[in-house]
């Protein structure tokens, strides 16, 4: 399986990257400024932009799966979607933030109270990046988790898959089991306060309905 991963040398990417590495995958690592990629073991760091389609389509081609954590707002959604369709990728995976999964039926996480206006911009690009994923490919997805990565949190054993809730305990919610969570009782990771939503890591997957 041949994976290549846009933008990474991100703070995400990053650590996707070293994910995939120390998972033994062979990993295509794109950013415009290649120095800047961790050297890992089975990485092949390639120069590119996210804004020249052609370029972009060249270098995704013969891979299976397509990752990208690149900021929604320093990127074109249309121009990546059309790249990995040009390059004939199989999955494509966007890696965003929590701002588009719903905490009620019909309310999403950037329409509440408490969501911090310094994050709506990049939320708001990532909900129109899911629509055009849903509308391009049912192999087309992306992965919403935490609103913040902490580097010394030890990663957990694996996380429940949910279709497009940020999930929490109680009345009225569905939440991840602890069978689910592989063992780990969930903690709110949100910097601001929604007390009630819980969950560690939910999935909000773009395939059509």
């Amino acid at each position: 399986m041949s994976i290549a991963l846009i933008g990474a040398s991100g703070n995400a990417d990053s650590r996707i990257l070293k994910e995939l590495s120390d998972r033994g995958r062979q990993v295509k690592a794109i950013a415009r400024h290649p120095e800047e990629i961790a050297k890992l073991p089975n990485v092949t760091a390639k120069k590119g932009d996210v804004f020249d389609k052609d370029g972009l389509a060249s270098l995704l081609k013969g891979h299976d799966i397509v990752v990208s954590a690149v900021p929604f707002t320093a990127s074109d959604p249309r121009i990546l979607i059309d790249a990995v369709k040009s390059a004939g990728a199989k999955r494509y995976l966007v890696v965003g933030g929590a701002g588009s999964l719903e905490v009620a039926p019909g309310v999403k996480l950037i329409d509440t109270p408490d969501f911090p206006d310094a994050y709506k911009a990049e939320a708001a690009r990532g909900g129109e990046f899911l629509e055009l994923l849903r509308r391009a490919s049912k192999n087309f997805s992306l992965s919403a988790g935490r609103a913040s990565l902490r580097s010394r949190q030890a990663r957990r054993s694996r996380y429940g898959r949910i279709s497009r809730g940020f999930q929490g305990r109680g009345k009225g919610r569905r939440a991840l089991s602890r069978k689910t969570q592989g063992g780990a009782r969930p903690r709110p990771d949100l910097p601001f306060s929604v007390r009630r939503l819980r969950s560690r890591r939910a999935t909000l997957s773009a395939r059509r309905r």
